[in-house]
């Protein structure tokens, strides 16, 4: 077993499930072949990961790699798998060895087009490889035109131009099917990502009528009040615009306020980024540089006890041999506590500086949104207005319209539903009050809304940051504590591996 900062080696160790690698977030590179590992699992937090060598186990199904966004470099060479899948959202993905499995079918081989990096594919030794009449690297060369090497021989123009021609129609039907599906991906990606703007500036639904709409749903009075007929119909249509011109202000302020946020974050998050990678840097340089030391520190001490196992342990070497090996443990301890001192000590600045610093943008973004959600009240306190507007024109155009039928004795053409205004202007007063109150509640429950909302937002983003900050924190220390434990072991361990293997020098 080989293990630094970023790389794990265990070929060849007997592992039968793939598991405590969650505390080696880190790993770029990870090379478990040689192994008995049934199942891909246990690996999603490993999203740094570029190369993942998995060959030569009894894996049975491509799965669990969905959140391996960096992956570059996979190869499941020779294991029982029976169908390509689940590696569409690889997409960094340059290289994949999947020769030698038990891959019967075709089905997946185009879902590789999605994959738009990949270039170098294997598939040898699979029963479809093997199929009378039927050219596998044609095929594969037909249909995955982003590859540049098929089973490692580069694929030459005119090599790509005549499986083309063999495979014309197969071809054409697969663009004929996975266009639609682009296209499907497409609108659904832009509709996501609107809906995500849009609830992110909390103004979702006020980009149209949908707030007017709002206001009158539920509403009898106010549907009440509308059977005066045109009159009331015009002052309707201008309370509607009015009310579509507010909400397009606001929803305007709150897109503009999501950019002034989103590149805050931005600057945040690459801040955070920058600091991260810059320590990760430096520790990986104090472990580089103890991991030569050790390098040399177990060469000597290997040296030392070979002599001490061919010597005799009564001759006066001896006694000086044990003492080179102590002063060898010795320098080792030594240098890993001070690999570790600098190490935690590098952590703990981090992480100090990392709750400062999502305090300062807490304080930043909690300014930004208060001074957002005061300029749109503005504009909400205005939309209560145009309401009490439109209820004062509505009371006066029922009360000129009753006045109009009692003059022409034409009570009949009273709506039901008003009659109880002809006699009684309090009856009037009421209804229009009722109406008014519906409507101001649903534009305050939208205001309430925004203001609740972006307290949320502000909560639960720090929140977040503060919950993966102690998250990777503690898995960082575990990560080193488990790399010290692992070099304690080593250097424990090389008496015996140096015994066993003059043991079996001499048989």
């Amino acid at each position: 077993m080989i293990i630094n900062g970023t790389h794990y080696n265990a070929q060849n160790s007997d592992i039968l499930r793939i598991d405590h690698l969650w505390v080696l977030p880190n790993l770029t590179k990870l090379c478990l072949n040689c192994n008995k590992i049934e199942v891909i699992e246990h690996i999603g937090m490993l999203t740094a990961l570029k190369e993942l060598n998995l060959s030569f186990n009894y894996i049975t199904k491509i799965e669990n790699l969905e959140t391996l966004v960096n992956l570059e470099v996979l190869s499941l060479f020779s294991n029982r798998i029976t169908k390509i899948e689940n590696l569409e959202t690889l997409d960094k993905l340059v290289i994949l060895s999947i020769g030698n499995n038990l891959i019967e079918v075709l089905d997946g081989i185009d879902r590789l087009r999605f994959v738009k990096s990949l270039r170098v594919l294997n598939l040898e030794g699979n029963p479809i490889a093997k199929l009378p009449d039927f050219p596998l690297s044609q095929y594969v060369t037909a249909i995955l035109q982003q590859l540049n090497y098929y089973e490692y021989v580069y694929i030459k123009d005119e090599m790509r131009e005549a499986a083309q021609k063999r495979f014309y129609r197969e071809l054409r039907e697969i663009e004929g099917k996975q266009e639609k599906e682009i296209h499907a991906r497409e609108t659904k990606a832009r509709e996501l990502a609107e809906a995500e703007r849009l609830s992110s500036s909390f103004v979702e639904h006020l980009d149209g009528h949908q707030l007017y709409e709002t206001m009158w749903r539920g509403d009898n009075d106010g549907k009440a009040l509308m059977l005066i007929g045109p009159v009331a119909q015009e002052l309707a249509e201008e309370y509607e615009n009015d009310v579509f011109e507010l909400t397009q202000k606001i929803y305007k302020l709150g897109l503009e306020r999501f950019s002034e946020r989103d590149a805050e974050i931005k600057d945040f998050m690459g801040s955070l980024r920058e600091g991260q990678q810059e320590l990760q840097t430096l520790g990986q340089q104090h472990i580089e540089e103890f991991m030569q030391f050790r390098d040399k520190i177990f060469e000597e001490a290997s040296s030392t006890l070979r002599e001490l196992e061919a010597g005799d342990e009564d001759a006066p070497e001896h006694l000086q041999l044990c003492e080179a090996m102590d002063a060898l443990n010795a320098q080792f301890d030594d240098a890993l506590n001070e690999m570790w001192q600098n190490l935690m000590a590098q952590e703990l600045h981090l992480h100090e500086a990392v709750e400062e610093t999502t305090l300062n943008f807490e304080r930043r973004i909690t300014r930004l949104m208060a001074s957002f959600i005061e300029e749109a009240q503005i504009y909400f306190l205005q939309l209560r207005d145009v309401c009490e507007h439109f209820a004062d024109n509505m009371t006066d155009a029922v009360s000129r319209f009753i006045s109009h039928k009692l003059a022409l004795q034409d009570l009949d053409a009273v709506p039901q539903e008003l009659r109880m205004c002809i006699d009684d202007r309090e009856s009037l007063l009421r209804i229009v009050g009722d109406m008014k109150a519906t409507q101001i509640s649903r534009i305050e429950e939208r205001e309430d809304r925004m203001a609740t909302r972006s307290k949320e937002f502000i909560n639960s983003y720090v929140e977040k940051l503060s919950k993966d900050e102690m998250k990777r924190h503690r898995a960082k220390i575990l990560e080193i504590n488990s790399f010290m434990e692992m070099m304690t072991k080593a250097m424990a361990n090389l008496p015996e591996e140096i015994h066993s293997e003059l043991f079996l020098d001499e048989r």
